[in-house]
């Protein structure tokens, strides 16, 4: 297995950081716009990485990349804006594509809180067709959520559930950054794009439909210590993904954001300043979301300031295989200082980079197969479940 790793930001240098303990792959090249910070991930770890420069907005330059070096299977680890070229340029060199965040989505242009416009994953499930054709596997949304919480909802329809009645997936954290009122443990590009459009809710027998950002409030109880943190529905891929492939009444995702996460979000979004759309300051033009990533620290960087427990789980609720009601929360929790003791990475990067290195190693073994544009719920759940504890990092379940 010869890997492309596009984006070489906290979680593309986390997974290179997991990766380097793995002998399951031949060569693995880090790309990223800034070659500076593509040489700093793959310093120290061994002759099987390379460092390179790519234009992640171009299918043609990842393309020859992968010709370049012989590339089997690309690995997106940049944001959402640069899914369709980089799965463009994976097809056309002829390697395997996996990603954790899917092409972007449109909100409808008259009913946004009601109706779906463009989905989260649309234009990639558009080309299905011809990946299957190919023989070629592009696996989608496969980071810890999307991607480990997937995997968890297979695995409760596989083994713990005759019937369900929802998937819901539930993250949470108490993680806390010392020095910073107001610091985001993730990519803030991402984070205002999945927190301001309108959520997803499927329903059998409805479908996909959206609310209101923010809807449905709820406090959950994340485990290991984390407590009771009020949770949203927000805009995911796991409500595209699920249903494609496991039977449930209904699918939500809801995130543990706080009132004044919330509140900074709506802020963003009344003074404009949540747009891509490029405007004119001086005789500079910028966008204004970019703008305010560029005014926030890099979520990469704040490893050493962060306290607390991240967590990411899928709460599944109907009647279990002796017919009687269950509801279980299957969960994995990472302890920041343990992600940083031994990766050197904060917790949250650490935790959304792990799975898709655990996916590449499933699939050079064999364990997983597949052709098309899958989901990890499409996939034998077990297998990674396993391997995942195998890393070092075991998941967890709740009776509740």
């Amino acid at each position: 297995m010869r890997i492309l790793l596009v984006g070489a930001g906290g979680v593309g240098s986390a997974a290179a950081a997991i990766a380097a303990r793995r002998p399951f792959f031949e060569t693995m090249v880090v790309a990223d716009h800034d070659a500076a910070r593509a040489s700093r991930a793959v310093e120290g770890r061994g002759e099987r990485f390379v460092a390179a420069r790519v234009d992640a907005s171009s299918a043609e330059a990842v393309a020859a990349l992968c010709r370049e070096h012989r590339i089997t299977h690309v690995l997106n680890a940049v944001d959402p804006r640069f899914v369709m070229p980089i799965f463009e340029g994976a097809f056309a060199a002829g390697a395997d594509y996996l990603d954790m965040a899917m092409s972007l989505s449109r909100p409808h242009p008259r009913r946004p809180y009601a109706e779906t416009g463009v989905k989260l994953g649309d234009e990639q499930f558009a080309l299905a067709d011809r990946w299957q054709a190919a023989g070629r596997l592009a696996l989608c949304g496969i980071g810890v959520e999307p991607g480990l919480s997937d995997v968890f909802a297979r695995y409760a329809a596989d083994e713990l559930f005759a019937s369900i009645d929802e998937i819901g997936v539930r993250d949470g954290a108490n993680l806390t950054v010392d020095g910073y009122d107001f610091a985001p443990s993730f990519s803030i590009w991402t984070t205002i794009e999945e927190c301001l459009n309108p959520p997803v809710v499927w329903e059998a027998g409805r479908g996909w439909y959206t609310t209101e950002p923010f809807s449905e409030p709820e406090v959950f109880e994340f485990p290991e210590g984390i407590g009771p943190v009020e949770c949203v529905n927000v805009e995911h891929e796991e409500v595209l993904l699920i249903p494609r492939w496991v039977p449930a009444r209904r699918v939500t995702f809801k995130y543990g954001l706080g009132d004044e996460f919330i509140q900074v979000l709506r802020t963003l979004h009344k003074l404009g300043l949540d747009s891509t759309s490029p405007v004119r300051v001086g005789g500079v033009t910028v966008s204004p979301r970019d703008v305010v990533a560029a005014c926030l620290p890099d979520p990469a960087t704040l490893g050493d300031r962060m306290r607390g427990k991240t967590c990411a789980g899928t709460y599944v609720t109907g009647t279990g295989v002796d017919g009687r009601p269950r509801r279980v929360y299957l969960y994995h929790v990472v302890d920041n200082e343990w992600s940083m003791r031994e990766y050197g990475h904060q917790a949250v990067v650490w935790q959304t980079a792990v799975n898709p290195v655990v996916a590449l190693e499933l699939l050079a073994t064999g364990a997983w197969t597949g052709a098309g544009v899958l989901g990890p719920e499409a996939l034998p759940p077990k297998p990674f479940l396993d391997l995942l504890t195998g890393y070092g990092s075991p998941w967890g379940m709740e009776e509740r």
